[in-house]
């Protein structure tokens, strides 16, 4: 039953998330009407757009889950959640979604009892789609047309090389407990990536771990959590204790994901 659940879930919210792509790549051929929120991040129209593409389906294949969504928050709609609920993010890396770059995402994941245990990640600009289909199951796809390809390749963590970890810095991001971080575990390799691709990096084994020690949301992270949790990896607290959803306000605390849960 728990597995139809799922499968019922990536049969709509994966062409879903294609939908919202392509409206967000619409947008960006016109005026994108951005503004600045309240935490001083901006928005654009894409957003907003691709977010009500996200929810409408949403709330037609699981009316009874509430959702938490980045825009719907920002303009004052934050449901009362129990021990399960939708986090959205309909596009992650807004500010290099302005600047023209590829780096952005659309991100919708299903949290249970405070882990995601299901989520749908698409890079518009590049036409790949990731998939958690469950726990244990990590996939990526590639959309031609908007059509998805029926092939579904697996995608695991890989072992630590023996020449030592590659990091995940972000581009606007890399703070001074960052490079701490990095000097302290003796990384020297990095590579720089935008939005939620950071944690398919590690997921797909092109890096083997993520720090990060700025404040996040709990929709900005949680679909990458749940696909690098299916493809072998974990994301915890600093001090290795489970990095938990549902916190006050949706407010993230520093993580570390990682390849491997050791």
């Amino acid at each position: 039953m728990i597995e139809n659940k799922y499968q019922k879930f990536a049969e709509v919210l994966r062409p879903t998330a294609v939908k919202a792509g392509r409206k967000i790549l619409e947008v960006r051929e016109g005026n994108l009407g951005i503004s600045i929120k309240g935490d001083q991040s901006p928005v654009t129209i894409a957003d907003q757009q691709a977010e009500k593409i996200i929810l409408s389906s949403l709330k037609k294949i699981a009316p009874e889950i509430p959702i938490i969504a980045e825009e719907s928050v920002s303009a004052g709609i934050v449901p009362e959640t129990k021990e399960i609920f939708w986090l959205v993010d309909p596009l992650d890396g807004t500010k290099e979604f302005i600047s023209g770059g590829s780096d952005f995402t659309v991100n919708i994941a299903l949290i249970e009892n405070g882990i995601p245990t299901f989520a749908v990640i698409y890079v518009p600009a590049t036409c790949k789609l990731y998939t958690a289909l469950n726990r244990d199951t990590a996939i990526l796809q590639n959309v031609t047309h908007d059509v998805i390809s029926p092939d579904e390749i697996p995608i695991r963590t890989r072992p630590i090389p023996q020449e030592g970890m590659t990091a995940v810095a972000s581009k606007s991001h890399l703070d001074d407990q960052t490079k701490a971080f990095l000097i302290d575990n003796n990384i020297e390799n990095t590579v720089s990536v935008g939005s939620s691709l950071k944690f398919c990096v590690v997921a797909t084994g092109d890096a083997d771990i993520y720090p990060r020690f700025g404040p996040t949301m709990e929709w900005d992270i949680a679909a990458g959590h749940a696909i690098l949790n299916a493809a072998g990896g974990s994301v915890t607290n600093p001090d290795g204790t489970p990095f938990k959803y549902q916190k006050k306000g949706y407010l993230n605390g520093a993580f570390i994901a990682k390849s491997h849960p050791s």
